[in-house]
């Protein structure tokens, strides 16, 4: 899967990867058809789930990611995990980041984006920090994060994490091959086996609010087309 540039117009456990949830051509109509309805829309239409924290924000609110999960433990202040996972990963996968709540420390910049790109990911949601927020910026790379930090980070060969394995952010567990979409708004992790049902429900909810504004624009208000008007309104 690909990121969308709206400027533009538009393993599994320690050490091992398995294969994503989506290939080929499907992978690419599942990560167009979720980018265009966005994150939102689809964690209505999935029935209110998988809302990662508000915390999590766009280095860059012009792109937009959406691809398999491709989830990742990294040890507090250290990323070399991270490394491991740009290369592990399969190309169109979106790295999904549990970094122990060690926010405080810049887990990814320009190289790391430089490098995932180069494998063809699809973008990075991290619950900690990331720095160079300009050059990533410049690079057309969505990145999604806790924080920004300045802060370096170890590469210790002796810490463990993992690769693969479900990952913890806020409320929401996230296995590999999930679809994850993240927007100006949010991110939204959806569950791998509900995926086509998740997007056709989006879509269902996107002609309905199509009709929704329409109406509007013809000057009906949305006490009428939703039924709210009570007794006293006029």
């Amino acid at each position: 899967m690909t990121s969308v540039d709206n400027r533009a117009g538009a393993a599994a456990d320690r050490g091992g990867a398995g294969a994503s949830s989506f290939t080929g051509d499907a992978d690419a109509s599942v990560s167009g058809r979720a980018a265009r309805q966005g994150a939102a829309t689809l964690h209505e239409a999935a029935g209110r789930i998988g809302a990662l924290p508000s915390r999590f924000r766009p280095v860059d609110p012009a792109l937009r990611l959406a691809g398999p999960a491709f989830p990742v433990l990294c040890p507090v202040g250290d990323n070399l995990w991270l490394h491991r996972a740009i290369y592990a990963a399969s190309p169109g996968d979106v790295l999904v980041v549990q970094t122990g709540l060690g926010e405080e420390y810049g887990y990814w910049g320009e190289i790391t984006t430089v490098a995932a790109q180069e494998r063809g990911l699809a973008g990075l949601v991290i619950d900690g920090g990331v720095r160079d927020c300009e050059r990533i910026s410049d690079l057309g790379f969505p990145v999604f994060s806790a924080v920004r930090s300045i802060r370096g980070t170890l590469k210790d060969h002796t810490r463990p994490g993992a690769l693969g394995a479900p990952v913890l952010l806020g409320d929401v567990l996230v296995r590999r091959g999930d679809l994850v979409v993240g927007d100006a708004d949010g991110v939204v992790a959806l569950p791998a086996d509900r995926v086509e049902e998740v997007l056709a429900a989006g879509e269902e909810r996107e002609r309905k609010e199509a009709d929704v504004l329409a109406r509007l624009r013809a000057g009906e208000s949305t006490l009428d087309i939703y039924g709210w008007r009570g007794s006293g309104d006029e």
